[in-house]
């Protein structure tokens, strides 16, 4: 066994175990900030919603107290990876279902491309519903996430990475296949639903945990929902209380188009003018974020501003925040808070700062988490002592 191989399946084994730890204080913590939950739970029995419907949303926030200390600002992080299916994915899945309900009769499926996560969402709601569910996952993404699915019942078809102006592309095979089927189709990237679960939802519970103090709300955007909404909903209270805007600022990774549209309103990376993308569609190492159009969804956000971040900064942060602050977070994650980094050093001391954690490190284990994976596009797995770029 080499070296790497085996400080990975040390990792995995203490990272698993500090997650279960971290679960029951999380859950604990959660208890705590919600208080007695028993009203809701009173009516979502009466209203026949699912338990795990019930418990989507009403996340704990909690601050990087070590990075905090170092860039100068407070940074927080909405701990969206704690909704019963591990993902903020949840609350756009829920919303999804509730506006087709009408048209989900028995035996008609639900369809949905994805990246994995909403697709988990959706698996466990269905599962509630009775209703099937069919998902169409593209081919550059970890196995555990098929395992994932598979396991919840999900039927799941993989297909090659493709821009989505190629019929095969995942997005387009789901309506396809939703067609076929004579299924429901959730079309996540265009269903506004998902821009409303953020912004009656996500926006409202930051700005009430953070007492309207928060300064800057950072993230990536994979459909464009989550800063959508929350953009939208922080930018109005802050009008309405009359207080200095809150600005919002893109994390964006290699091959993503969405860093130039917000900052020269042109949707273009130069990754797109190649004959093949190295990797995937994206050119990143980060999986369920990244865009090469405007989806319906991200063409609601109000963007300030927009950083590259390069897959380097990205998993020095994941180990860094393992590291330093326990945390054991997915891809997305680490691009979060590596944006909500670099954002409070342009701000300058003094902010509140808040950014996402979306998912758990769990779901990454055969990539992202893999040095060995790793290693395969000149990144290099950091050292015990490394301190990210983005870190003064």
């Amino acid at each position: 066994m080499s070296a790497s191989h085996s400080q990975h399946s040390q990792l995995v084994l203490v990272a698993g175990f500090s997650a279960g730890v971290g679960l029951l204080a999380g859950c604990a913590y959660m208890y705590a900030l919600n208080g007695d939950r028993s009203d809701e739970w009173n009516r979502m029995g009466k209203d026949g919603s699912s338990a795990y419907a019930s418990l989507v949303g009403k996340t704990p926030m909690v601050e990087l107290s070590k990075l905090s200390k170092l860039v100068g600002c407070r940074v927080l992080v909405k701990m969206e990876c704690m909704n019963p299916g591990g993902t903020g994915k949840d609350r756009a899945s829920k919303y999804m279902l509730e506006a087709a309900k009408s048209r989900l009769t028995k035996g008609v499926p639900v369809v949905e491309g994805t990246s994995g996560s909403t697709g988990i969402s959706l698996a466990c709601l269905c599962n509630a519903m009775d209703v099937p569910l069919h998902v169409v996952l593209p081919d550059d993404q970890a196995d555990e996430k098929k395992s994932l699915l598979e396991g919840l019942g999900a039927h799941v078809k993989i297909v090659p990475s493709a821009a989505i102006s190629n019929k095969k592309h995942y997005v387009n095979q789901a309506r396809i296949l939703a067609d076929e089927l004579g299924g429901v189709f959730m079309n996540q990237f265009e269903n506004t639903a998902n821009f409303m679960a953020h912004y009656t939802e996500t926006g409202p519970e930051i700005w009430q945990q953070t007492q309207g103090s928060v300064d800057a709300f950072v993230m990536s955007a994979g459909t464009g929902g989550t800063i959508a909404g929350v953009s939208t909903f922080l930018k109005e209270q802050a009008a309405n209380v009359g207080r200095r805007k809150v600005t919002i600022a893109l994390a964006d990774p290699n091959g993503s188009s969405l860093f130039n549209k917000v900052a020269h309103g042109v949707c273009f990376t130069p990754e797109q003018a190649e004959r093949t993308i190295r990797r995937h569609r994206y050119d990143s190492i980060v999986e369920g974020v990244g865009l090469d159009r405007i989806t319906a969804n991200f063409d609601k956000a109000d963007i300030d501003t927009a950083y590259k971040v390069t897959d380097q900064m990205v998993i020095d942060m994941a180990h860094w925040l393992l590291r330093e602050e326990g945390l054991f977070v997915g891809s997305s994650s680490a691009l979060n808070v590596v944006g909500a980094c670099l954002h409070a050093k342009a701000m300058g001391p003094g902010h509140t700062v808040v950014t996402i954690i979306c998912d758990s490190g769990q779901r990454h284990l055969s990539r992202f988490w893999n040095p060995e994976y790793v290693g395969q596009y000149n990144i290099i797995w950091p050292a015990k002592d490394v301190i990210p770029s983005c870190i003064p």
